[in-house]
């Protein structure tokens, strides 16, 4: 889940309802940086406050949806924003949930929205010499089966949806660790050494960061 809510009180509580759930969470407080999560992150639900610092709620939406991004979006507004909750609904969102509300009620719509359907999405995803299967979390390297860790199988797929693209170690942290997770400097080294000692052909681009490359090892 992603939760975009500038209220830190709001969004740390809700946070703390959704982890006692089993739900991981990633929390942004402002839209710019919201959207950005958005947009590469994979999320099953986006928590959209509409009054946020930096860019509202609408445009999030509308970038959102202009960018093919199909997350369900359940919109958190204030008791007034008749006109806003309309607007949202009109640029993509699905949902709303007027302040303040009961978390057993945002617990249920997010549910709700959770089982929608998905845009299909392959299942199957390879690189070069390597194929991940998202239904059994199975890795095959060089036509060999390879057990991986569930950090590692997180970091290889989003460098194989990545892949031949430069991504940043803090691309990588934001996107294969929980939003507030506290890693150690080298912890995104240490993760792409054991993935290319299991002959995962990922280049470093000095001063940027990793790309993997098709290529066979």
């Amino acid at each position: 889940m992603l939760i975009v809510e500038d209220e830190h009180r709001i969004a740390n509580a809700i946070k703390r309802g959704l982890a006692q759930e089993k739900m991981v969470t990633d929390v942004a407080y402002d839209g710019i940086e919201g959207l950005d999560l958005a947009m590469g992150g994979s999320y099953d639900v986006i928590l959209l406050d509409l009054m946020l610092p930096g860019m509202d709620g609408i445009k999030v939406v509308e970038n959102l949806r202009k960018s093919q991004v199909n997350t369900p979006i359940l919109l958190l507004t204030a008791r007034g924003q008749i006109e806003d909750k309309v607007n949202g609904l009109g640029v993509g969102a699905d949902d709303y949930l007027t302040k303040p509300f009961a978390f057993e009620e945002l617990l249920a719509r997010v549910k709700a929205l959770a089982r929608r359907p998905k845009t299909f999405e392959p299942t199957s995803l390879k690189a070069g010499n390597v194929i991940l299967n998202k239904d059994n979390f199975e890795v095959i390297i060089n036509g060999n089966s390879t057990p991986l860790s569930a950090t590692e199988f997180g970091l290889l797929e989003y460098l194989i949806k990545n892949k031949g693209k430069t991504l940043t170690k803090e691309q990588i942290r934001e996107h294969v660790w929980d939003y507030d997770s506290n890693i150690l400097p080298n912890t995104i080294e240490v993760y792409i050494k054991k993935l290319r000692s299991k002959r995962v052909n990922i280049d470093t681009v000095r001063g940027f960061g990793y790309k993997l490359i098709e290529e066979n090892v």
